[in-house]
């Protein structure tokens, strides 16, 4: 059985590990995070990033996103409001993986 803290992180290993490298996290209907939750879609990010993997994430309410901000996590991650323009984002370049100026 896992720890329910680490559910997210097991998910996120369990695919990349299956060749999965895109995540989309769909935060609708969280209404907090704490520091474990922060510590987990951080970790999460570090696990898929090295894979070649990217994760985005989506439907982020205004309480978490100025958390987000205020621990600067939101520079790992591409937040969206709506889960098609999330979508369609893994479809193109990365903005983070360009060079500067591009």
């Amino acid at each position: 059985m896992t720890d329910s803290r680490t559910q997210l992180r097991d998910l996120v290993h369990v695919f990349t590990s299956n060749g999965h490298k895109k995540f989309l996290i769909n935060l609708e209907g969280v209404d907090f995070v704490d520091s474990n939750g922060l510590g987990e879609l951080t970790r999460c990010f570090c696990s898929v990033r090295p894979a070649g993997g990217d994760m985005k994430l989506v439907h982020v309410n205004a309480r978490v996103q100025a958390l987000l901000e205020m621990t600067r996590i939101n520079n790992l991650f591409e937040i969206h409001t709506e889960e098609y323009v999330a979508l369609e984002a893994f479809r193109g370049p990365s903005a983070r993986s360009l060079p500067s100026g591009q």
